[in-house]
């Protein structure tokens, strides 16, 4: 018997005698607080995250469909990036015009053979205005969540205005808690005891989002 199976077996005992419409932890739970900070037309929320973005440090561009490949291209140029990391949902037209070497995430590939990938280009599963968040979720256009923590460069495409939402509790009604979610707010920092920041110490130094409108 493993802890897993330990702790819910005293769980289990422990509600033994209590009677069983009385374990449910679906009641409506009171949440009384805002689920958005104010009132905004679609444009306004999605210059909200561009801003928010931009105040993390993230490098905002925006576009349509028929120049995404365009500016994907262009970005992984002036990076220099020879590789770059793609999941395997990524849709093909992203990077149809891209001269880098495509590395596919699989299993076998080890952390330091994904450190030497210049660049990762994936989708997110929603965007939060009044944060400057980017959510993942492993789907198939965001791969696994070391393909976006290793690699030192990171292009997110966000579908606007579809995948934009104003605050954590409308993101949260979208997203499924049992999925490997990552939250990204700007490049990765953190601080020092002298608060000396620092980017790029556990995940990409550089964060490019991409609004795709």
């Amino acid at each position: 018997m493993n802890s897993r199976e330990r702790i819910l077996g005293r769980v289990r005992r422990a509600l033994a005698d209590v009677p069983a419409d009385e374990r449910s932890y679906e009641e409506a739970v009171p949440r009384h607080y805002l689920r958005e900070h104010g009132e905004r037309t679609t444009k306004e929320t999605i210059d909200l995250l561009a801003e928010n973005l931009t105040d993390y440090r993230a490098v905002v561009h925006r576009t349509d469909a028929e120049e995404l490949p365009l500016l994907i291209m262009r970005l992984l140029a002036e990076r220099g990036s020879q590789e770059v990391m793609v999941p395997p949902g990524l849709p093909p037209s992203w990077m149809a015009a891209a001269d880098p070497v495509r590395i596919h995430d699989r299993a076998a590939l080890t952390p330091d053979r994904i450190d030497r990938v210049g660049s990762v280009v994936t989708g997110c599963a929603v965007a939060i205005a009044e944060t400057g968040t980017l959510v993942l979720d492993g789907s198939p256009d965001q791969g696994r969540r070391r393909i976006t923590l290793v690699p030192d460069h990171h292009i997110c495409v966000v579908g606007v205005p579809d995948q934009v939402v104003a605050s954590v509790p409308q993101a949260l009604e979208r997203l499924d808690p049992t999925r490997p979610l990552t939250w990204i707010s700007g490049p990765s920092a953190t601080s020092d005891i002298e608060l000396e920041r620092v980017e790029g110490v556990h995940g990409p130094r550089a964060l490019e989002v991409i609004l795709l409108g």
